[in-house]
């Protein structure tokens, strides 16, 4: 496979250097260029790329809000923030990154990186997620389809897994527009669970669903929705 990536950043030798790097990978094919997020997001809609990196700090939007938008449209490419801020990290894979570089990029550094975006073009359904999150002071990352269910706490996230739970920097609103296609449903103001979890749907005065043992409360107002959106295809 060989790749097509999009190079964003304001500093004009920053862009040479990277692209100069990239071109000494024979994995990497046509090199784009963009000196803003203005130019990257129309660059994309032109033409998509199998990879961007983009620089975090730039005039005008940013690196992670060009990513955000990107990951809100559906259209995102494989993500690599390239930067001189090692304080970014986690909000870089939040956005599911697949990684972070730092600059002056080593030509070795590079090539891992490299690595990685093939890896994950290789294993990854296209249509899975992958989130990540602080677990013991490191970063992890989890798949949407391992999520059983979601549970808010204020601002953030507990998502549950079978082997565990992890708190994620978003809303559970959030998660649930956005993960709304891929089968999660929203039970009550502070639920979402996977459809494909549910074993079963408990009506009476206090409805609730049973995800692996446990009930999860369902609001009666969003009880006609639940039940119509588990009913199909179970």
């Amino acid at each position: 496979m060989t790749l097509s990536v999009l190079i964003v950043d304001d500093e004009r030798p920053a862009l040479d250097e990277l692209e100069f790097l990239l071109r000494r990978d024979a994995r990497v094919g046509r090199i784009r260029r963009a000196a803003t997020a203005g130019e990257a997001a129309a660059a994309l809609r032109a033409a998509p790329v199998d990879a961007a990196f983009l620089d975090i700090h730039m005039p005008g939007a940013s690196g992670l809000e060009l990513a955000r938008a990107l990951r809100q449209a559906g259209r995102s490419p494989a993500l690599v923030f390239v930067t001189a801020d090692e304080d970014r990290a986690i909000d870089a894979f939040e956005l599911a990154a697949t990684d972070y570089l730092l600059k002056p990029v080593r030509e070795a550094r590079l090539r891992t990186t490299i690595d990685r975006i093939l890896a994950v073009a290789g294993s990854e359904p296209a249509e899975d997620e992958v989130v990540a999150v602080l677990a013991s002071g490191a970063v992890r990352r989890v798949r949407r389809r391992d999520i059983r269910f979601v549970q808010a706490q204020g601002d953030y996230a507990r998502l549950h897994t079978a082997d565990g739970s992890h708190l994620l920097r978003a809303t559970i609103g959030e998660l649930a527009e956005r993960w709304e296609a891929a089968g999660f449903v929203r039970i009550h103001r502070g639920f979402l669970v996977a459809r494909s979890a549910v074993a079963e749907l408990r009506l009476g005065r206090q409805p609730a669903v049973l995800v692996d043992g446990l009930e999860l409360p369902v609001s009666r107002r969003l009880l006609p929705a639940v039940r119509e959106r588990l009913g199909e295809g179970r």
